[in-house]
This record gives C-alpha cells, structure tokens and sequence, in this order.
C-alpha cells in the first residue's frame, strides 16, 4: 500500500521527529548536539523556516517548524541529514544510515495546538526519567522560552507572542504552562497524529485546506466501513469542537 503523502503547508506549523535506526544513538557526547544545533541553526535560515521548539534526546530528535515554503521543512531535514549524518560516521568511524527511514511529522492547528506541542516536545526528557523538570534539559528550547537562558535558534509563534503583552509577561505565562505537569491524553493524541503522518486540526482549518488541495488529512482504513474521526481529547478538555486527525 502507497504511503500518503507528506502534509507540509506554508505558513502552518509541522511537529517532525526523527528518530536513530534501530533506537541507536544519534548524539554521544555533548559536541554532536551542538553540531546538530549548528547545523539546524544555519538551515533554518537558509530553507526559511520558523523553529519554535525543539529537544534533541538520545536517540531522537522533536522539531516544531513553521515553513515559509510548502517544501521548506522537507528541504531542511535533507540538508540536515546531509551535513549531520556524515560528521557522525567520521567521528565514530561507522558507515550506512544513521536515521530510522524518513521523518514523521504532522500538521499542527496554531489556534488550538501550537503550545500543546510545545508542552510534548519540552517534556520529553521528564516523560523520560532524564530530568526532573523541563528547565534542568540543556538539549531542548525550554530555557530559551522561559527565558533563563539566551536562544538565536527560536523564532516565536503567533501563539506564544500572545501569551502577553511583553516579553517577560509571555515568559512568564509560558512557564507556567508547565507547572500543572503532563496530561496523557494531550500526549497521545500529538503521538498519534505524527506517528500517522496526519493532522491536528479542527474543522475550520482542515476545510480551508481541503481548499486548497491538500488532501489525506485523516486516516482513512481500507474497506467499508470508513474509519469515524475520533473526538479529539485535547478540544474535548478545553471545551471545543475539534477533531482528532486520525
């Protein structure tokens, strides 16, 4: 069966992970995520891409993008595996492939999702038993969006510059996002739509993009009959109407 193809739009957000073949290592010592960090820096400007969050693990790596270009986050990911792969195997004189096939990535609702995926991305390494709290991470954006420590790389979004009025009210109010910890249900639905290359959005946006021609918005199970679309857990928290895709 054809895979479908990859969801990209310019101007909407695209949570991406990218995972080490095999759930092998991707990053050793300290130097391969600054060369990584580097790397992505340096692309993000030249592919046009807005990164507003991020966390490099062990053995994967969480993006959140906004692409200027309906290619930009595919061109970016090819340039950073050409520059990062190759450095990698010459510093552990390895050969072959050091990513698990392509990335995944899904569309992400800037009304609605947006900082839900900042909360996933940034909790990763707490999800993980690595850390106790998110700001404790040194591989993540977390500390560059609270603001205890300077970032270059990030570009915030719509979402987060309405947070407040200024900049240490946006800190703030983002910071205290974290405070009531993790709920498993936000973490399953941004899990679910990535690993199936779909979408996080509600019924405004998905019909603005079927407008425009962007399709295999939801998954859709082969045969009758047609898969129903599930409540999305998130919207149903926050008293919304929106759709979990798939």
């Amino acid at each position: 069966m054809a895979r479908p193809p990859r969801l990209s739009f310019p101007g909407i957000a695209l949570h991406i992970v990218q995972r080490g073949v095999d759930r092998q290592p991707c990053f050793r010592e300290d130097s391969d995520y600054l060369v990584y960090l580097t790397f992505l820096g340096d692309l993000t400007v030249r592919t046009q891409c807005a990164l507003h969050a991020y966390c490099l693990m062990t053995n994967h790596v969480h993006l959140l993008l906004t692409p200027a270009g309906e290619h930009s986050c595919a061109k970016l990911m090819r340039e950073l595996g050409q520059r990062y792969v190759p450095y990698f195997n010459r510093r552990y004189g390895r050969t072959g492939t050091l990513w698990e096939g392509r990335f995944r990535s899904c569309l992400v609702d800037s009304a609605r999702y947006v900082l839900v995926c900042h909360r996933y991305i940034e909790l990763n390494p707490v999800r993980a038993g690595m850390v106790a709290a998110p700001p404790a991470y040194r591989w993540s954006s977390h500390a560059g969006n609270i603001g205890v420590q300077g970032n270059r790389l990030l570009t915030p979004h719509s979402e987060y510059l309405a947070l407040g009025a200024d900049l240490a009210y946006r800190q703030a109010a983002y910071r205290a996002l974290f405070e009531q910890g993790d709920e498993p249900s936000f973490v399953d639905a941004v899990r679910d739509a990535t690993n199936g290359g779909y979408a996080l959005v509600g019924e405004e946006l998905k019909a603005k993009l079927a407008q425009a021609g962007v399709r295999h918005l939801e998954r859709v199970k082969p045969g009758p009959p047609r898969a129903k679309v599930t409540q999305d857990p998130i919207a149903h928290d926050m008293g919304l109407q929106g759709e979990l895709l798939p």
